[in-house]
């Protein structure tokens, strides 16, 4: 699989990186749906054995869970891939999450994270939100003693914007910076793509496959069918939305058929099409969705395919689009 640097981390990854968020299982108001841990490490595996060299964590996923289940499937490993992890949603005895940006909770969670992942130090250790905002300054400051003080190797930020960015670098160089992107929500454009090639941060998107919406099994019928499932809440999944959104679907595929790929080829490779963009964060569940994602590391949009998408966004993209969220609210 193809790798690219990683901002000035020193880290060469692989366009693809194992997403851990649905490993977590169905817990909490973050959670997906139900899911086999022994499945969980299988996907794992495969997804190693096909070339990912590393993988995205977060406390956040499970409650702790997805974090435990990276740290089984990587014991015992001579060289194990990179492991990205984050800070800054915490829960309570009775599954309440908040968010947390105090100098005293990143500490802890940091403590909590290395036990969990079962490693002496954190590859990657990432702000997860923004929020408070108040906390910035004094919570990536933090961020950076760990780093200084050996438990984390590079320091990063994830949903800033250039102004929050700007904020942080005055306290501590920025090495990579985490922002959703994917053909139906492409606001980093504008902004903060540019500022990160011109900042030297580099960038891992998340939710290339639009939590799902870019993927290959999508549909309307399963989406209604699971009302555990935390997309319920999330405004890409309503209407009007929904119905545009599925109406780009259908023409993605084609475009897909016509190169002999897969949707989640297609959603995948048009997120690499930018060198600022190092790597894309995709979520697996299963050894059997690897093969279904791998060929998006390989494939290359051409520039008539690229202009295709457009004109088929600008076609069926009529609404506005929906506002930025945290899926689902926490409160601080």
């Amino acid at each position: 699989m193809r790798r690219r640097a990683l901002g000035a981390t020193g880290f060469d990854v692989s366009v693809i990186g194992f997403g851990s968020w649905q490993i977590g299982g169905a817990v909490g108001r973050l959670g997906w749906k139900s899911q086999d841990d022994g499945v969980s490490i299988a996907a794992i595996h495969a997804a190693l054995d096909a070339g990912v060299n590393w993988i995205d964590a977060a406390p956040a996923y499970g409650f702790g869970h997805s974090e435990e289940v990276v740290g089984r499937a990587l014991a015992g490993m001579s060289e194990p891939p990179l492991v990205f992890t984050k800070c800054g949603i915490v829960w309570d005895e009775n599954a309440n999450q908040r968010l947390d940006l105090s100098p005293q909770s990143i500490r802890r969670e940091c403590r909590d994270s290395l036990r969990r992942l079962d490693v002496e130090v954190i590859d990657l250790y990432q702000f997860h939100w923004p929020i408070p905002d108040r906390d910035l300054e004094e919570a990536w400051s933090t961020i950076a003693e760990l780093q200084v003080e050996g438990l984390v190797r590079a320091i990063g930020v994830s949903n800033f914007t250039v102004g929050q960015m700007e904020r942080a670098q005055e306290v501590a160089p920025i090495a990579t910076h985490q922002p959703p992107y994917s053909i139906l929500d492409r606001r980093i454009e504008a902004d903060v793509l540019p500022y990160c090639a011109d900042h030297g941060i580099g960038v891992i998107v998340y939710s290339p496959l639009a939590s799902g919406l870019l993927g290959d099994t999508i549909s309307r019928e399963g989406l209604e069918a699971d009302l555990t499932d935390w997309r319920h809440q999330d405004p890409l999944f309503q209407e009007p939305h929904l119905s545009e959104h599925l109406a780009v679907v259908t023409r993605l595929r084609s475009i897909a058929r016509k190169r002999g790929a897969t949707l989640a080829d297609v959603a995948i490779a048009w997120t690499l099409r930018r060198d600022v963009v190092a790597g894309a964060i995709v979520g697996f569940s299963r050894p059997d969705q690897i093969p279904q994602a791998i060929g998006g590391a390989a494939l290359e949009l051409t520039l008539a395919e690229q202009d295709e998408i457009a004109r088929a966004l600008d076609e069926l993209l009529v609404s506005s689009p929906p506002e930025p969220r945290l899926v689902p609210p926490i409160p601080e």
